[in-house]
């Protein structure tokens, strides 16, 4: 008897209306870092070996930061109850069958998806055919 893997999740992503910065900072530095509270993402990371921070580009502090412009952020609709399983995995598996690379966010309620801004309509499109419902903007 051969046991069969449940479906992987189906979620409903929406697209976020800014085009956004992944940037690296020295932990070690006083930075001047841009308002928070601004655009619909805003995350701050800070680890013994760097600083980083995703926010709308505008606000990218390209002075004191390696940025990486040129990001759409899909975010998975939630909250997201800690007992689920596979959410990432099956968002993750399509795009990288289809050679899209992403940057994740994860907060309490929810995860974020960040892919290039010229990948995007390729990865909109991967989601869907891998049975996600992404809203656009």
């Amino acid at each position: 008897m051969t046991e069969t893997s449940p479906a992987p999740p189906r979620v409903t992503l929406r697209v976020l209306p800014e085009t956004y910065a992944v940037c690296r900072m020295n932990p070690a530095t006083e930075h001047t870092v841009p308002v928070a509270g601004t655009g619909s993402l805003y995350c701050l990371t800070r680890t013994a070996d760097e600083l980083s921070l995703v926010c709308p580009e505008a606000l990218a502090p390209r002075a004191e930061a390696r940025v990486e412009p040129g990001w759409t952020c899909l975010v998975v609709a939630g909250p997201l109850d800690f007992s689920l399983t596979g959410i990432l995995a099956s968002i993750a598996g399509p795009l990288t069958e289809a050679n899209i690379p992403i940057f994740v966010v994860s907060t309490y309620d929810t995860d974020y998806v960040l892919v290039r801004s010229e990948q995007a309509d390729a990865a909109f499109a991967t989601l869907a055919a891998a049975g996600h419902t992404v809203t656009p903007v």
